[in-house]
This record gives C-alpha cells, sequence and structure tokens, in this order.
C-alpha cells in the first residue's frame, strides 16, 4: 500500500483513529516553494533544508494528522506484506517456474508503467481525498475476491496475475496521491523528514509482516494472508473519512491534456529531475532481481517454507529501519551523492552474498545489508524529487518518478526471471551484482552531475 512507519504498535493505532478529535483538523498548507523551486534551480540537500528544526526523525508525528494517516498507513502496510508473502507462494504452489514467479511482481509492477503519468495529473485536478478513498475500496473489493477464490480452491496462476494487476491499478492513484498529499500534512521544513517515516513505516512492516504471513500461511493457506490485507484498508478508509480537507486541486483552466503536457514539460526541463530520476532507473533495473527471486531462493537454494520466506523479507524490512537512524546524519556529513554511491555499492554486496549462501546465517545477513541501502537508496532519491518540485505540480512530477520506479521493477523483474530460466538463480543474482557495481562507479565519479543551476522550466 502506502509507505509511511515506526514505534507505535497496531494497537496504539487503534486507540489513535477510534478516539482522534484531531484528524478532522486543518493543518496549515506549508509554504509555498522558493522561487530557486519554483523555476527549476537545483534545490538544497535535505539536510540543508531542515536545518535549525528539531533534529528528532520522527518529529514530523508530533503534527497529529500526519501521525493518524502514518498509524493507519502502518496497518495497511502490514496487510500488504502479509499478502505479498501469501501471493508470491501461492504462485510457487500453482506454477513454480521462475517465469510465473517473477511475473506475479510483474504483475503488480505493470499498472504504474502505463497510468502513473495519468493519475499524476488526476491527483493534481481532482480532490486527493476523494481519489484516496475510492482506491481503498478497489483494492479492499478485490484482496477480498482473491481470497474467497483461494478459500474455495477455484484460483489459478493466471487469476492470480489478473487480480494483482487490478491491485496495481489501484495502487497506481494510491501512491500518487499519497505523494502529492504529504505535504499537506507537514511544514516543508519537515519534508524530508516525513517522507523518510513513510520509508520507515513501510520497512517496519516488512519486519513483521512477513512473518506474520509465513505464519498465517503456514496455519491456515494463503487465502488468510489476503484477507487480513482486505480488514487492513478499514485503516486509511476510517482516517480519509474522518479528514475534512479544505484545500482542493484545481484544473486552473487547463485541459487535461494541456495538464499532461505541462507536467511532463516540466520534468524534462528540469536538470534535478532528470538526474534524480536517471539514478533511479540505474538502481532499481539490477536491484528489481532481489524481489523477482527471492521465493526462489527461498524455496529451492536454501530448502525453507513459507515461514522461511517470511524470515527472508523480514530481514530486508530490519535492515532499512536500522539505516532510518542513520540516514540524516549521513547526508549532512557525507551528503546526498555519496550516501546514494556507498547504499548501492553496499547492495551489491548483500546481492552477491545472497547468490552465495547456504545458510540461515550467510542469507540473513546479505537479506539486512540490502534493506539498509534499499532504504537508504530510495529515500534520499524520493526526497531529492519532492524538493524539487513545487506543489502544483508535485502530483505530475512524482507521476513521473513513480513511472519510472514501475517500469524499472516491472522490465527488471521480467527481465531476471528469464536470466535465471536460462542459467540458475544465483548466476542471475550475480550478474545483478555486477551491475550495481558500475552503477555506484558512475555515481561516484559524478558523471551524472548536472550543472548547479537549472533554466526556467517551459510548460
Amino acid at each position: 500500500m502506502s509507505n509511511l512507519d515506526q514505534r507505535p504498535s497496531p494497537a496504539d493505532l487503534n486507540q489513535e483513529i477510534s478516539g482522534q478529535e484531531t484528524v478532522g483538523e486543518t493543518i496549515p498548507t506549508p509554504a509555498a516553494p522558493s522561487d530557486a523551486l519554483a523555476t527549476g534551480s537545483r534545490p538544497p540537500s535535505p539536510a540543508v533544508v531542515d536545518a535549525g528544526d528539531s533534529p528528532s526523525p520522527w518529529a514530523p508525528l508530533a503534527v497529529p494528522l500526519f501521525r493518524a494517516f502514518w498509524l493507519a498507513s502502518l496497518v495497511s502496510n502490514l496487510g500488504t506484506w502479509v499478502h505479498e508473502i501469501g501471493a508470491g507462494w501461492l504462485m510457487t504452489n500453482l506454477d513454480s517456474s521462475p517465469e510465473m514467479v517473477s511475473a506475479v511482481r510483474v504483475a503488480m509492477s505493470f499498472p504504474m508503467t502505463v497510468l502513473a503519468i495519468p493519475a499524476g495529473v488526476l491527483a493534481d485536478r481532482i480532490d486527493r481525498r476523494r481519489l484516496l478513498i475510492i482506491t481503498q475500496w478497489v483494492m479492499l473489493t478485490t484482496t477480498a475476491t482473491l481470497a474467497t477464490l483461494t478459500l474455495t480452491g477455484q484460483i489459478t496462476a493466471w487469476t492470480l496475475l489478473g487480480l494483482t494487476f487490478v491491485i496495481g491499478l489501484g495502487m497506481v492513484l494510491h501512491v500518487l496521491t499519497w505523494q502529492a498529499t504529504i505535504p499537506e500534512l507537514v511544514p516543508r521544513s519537515q519534508l524530508s523528514r516525513a517522507v523518510a517515516l513513510g520509508s520507515i513505516s513501510f520497512n517496519l512492516a516488512r519486519s513483521v509482516g512477513p512473518a506474520i504471513g509465513g505464519i498465517l500461511i503456514a496455519v491456515s493457506g494463503p487465502w488468510i494472508a489476503f484477507a487480513a490485507n482486505a480488514l487492513s484498508f478499514a485503516a486509511v478508509l476510517t482516517v480519509l473519512m474522518r479528514w475534512k480537507r479544505e484545500n482542493t486541486e484545481s484544473s486552473n483552466g487547463l485541459s487535461y491534456r494541456r495538464s499532461l503536457a505541462e507536467g511532463i514539460a516540466y520534468v524534462r526541463n528540469h536538470r534535478q529531475m532528470r538526474r534524480t530520476l536517471m539514478r533511479l532507473s540505474m538502481f532499481m533495473l539490477p536491484a528489481s532481481a532481489l524481489w523477482a527471486l527471492l521465493p526462489l531462493v527461498a524455496r529451492q537454494r536454501l530448502g525453507w517454507d513459507a515461514e522461511g520466506f517470511g524470515l527472508l523479507v523480514t530481514t530486508v524490512g530490519a535492515g532499512a529501519v536500522s539505516a532510518a537512524w542513520l540516514l540524516h546524519r549521513m547526508h549532512a556529513k557525507i551528503g546526498t551523492d555519496r550516501t546514494i554511491a556507498i547504499s548501492v555499492l553496499a547492495f551489491a554486496g548483500g546481492m552477491l552474498g545472497i547468490s552465495l549462501a547456504t545458510g540461515a546465517a550467510a542469507a540473513m545477513t546479505s537479506m539486512f545489508v540490502m534493506g539498509a541501502s534499499w532504504m537508504t537508496t530510495l529515500t534520499t532519491l524520493n526526497s531529492e524529487a519532492q524538493l524539487a518540485l513545487p506543489n502544483s505540480m508535485r502530483a505530475r512530477g512524482m507521476s513521473c518518478y513513480v513511472t519510472v520506479m514501475a517500469i524499472s521493477m516491472a522490465g527488471g523483474s521480467a527481465i531476471w526471471g528469464q536470466i535465471a530460466g536460462a542459467i540458475s538463480v544465483p548466476a542471475a543474482q550475480q550478474v545483478a551484482a555486477a551491475t550495481l557495481v558500475v552503477t555506484a562507479a558512475v555515481i561516484a565519479l559524478g558523471t551524472l552531475r548536472p550543472p548547479e543551476t537549472d533554466g526556467p522550466p517551459t510548460a
């Protein structure tokens, strides 16, 4: 689902929502972007933007509305990770070929490649609260259908892929609308921390959700994972129904087509955004081998069951959460460029490690390293993109970010599935590790560094 997380437990969430009078508060809209950002010049790093603020990474949680959404997202993220484990494991039972197992992630990611940018235009023109409510209902009903078909034994490999694709469609609107909504919930000075908290929420759920999913699947079968995810969407719906949003989007007199062209032109003419998107693609294409092939690593190479598979994914989440404590300090001390280069290189080491692992200790160590690197790289890139975009362009700009990420994930997953089928899973992972080393070297050498300033974007 969305991406946001940390310390509070699901019990805390229920208490927060059930008596949350402040969910309906109006949080002041963040200050307009600076002239430098509005004209497309290179924004300061997150560390500079937040200078003088509270150094705590948890500061945005002091904002009641953001806290309510964050907690609801944590519960929904837990449901999503339980669902991910169920879908991946179910496919290994229905069709264990590398191509079909990796196709589960392709089906989830592919809608982003087609609809993310049009969805971003909608999110800049239509009430974002309404769009979020619609997406929650779509995903709730689809996962409930998947649970029912699995429980009754009517599920097939292609039905699983089809329903996963529908969930991916819901995710398109949800992710873009949520990304554009975050700046409404916190002051601009806390935006990078709010983005990081989103990643922390996602990875806290990743730390616990897969283990829960593995246990549920072992006890009751994959259907219970889908049912749990369907129920988890109620948390977000509860907060959305209580939110009395005053700001609504406006088309500003532009047609849909003109709004679409304006957003694409902004990103195309903004060097910082182009640079961020290039780095994102260079990382995601090889890094997607981790998720595309992980069910096969657990079952075929390590000989583990669903609980063991869940434990591997949990270890990734634990690594990601641990990295969150150091992220802000890394940005301040070595800058975002070096942070990304070091993280990508560490991910390559983890990928090589999992390709060679034959026991639990080596496998879990590799997964922990990749989790920390995944969190550090993507949170840094996401913050760069958010800070480069004025509010009026945020959904459209982030739709380009999400599109590049989805294309890279879907394309990479398909490629690594084919490579693994042609050679072997470990060999495919080693090729991915080598590609990541090249990516880290390119970033470290600064070959993607743009000039210090951009010209004003053209619409």
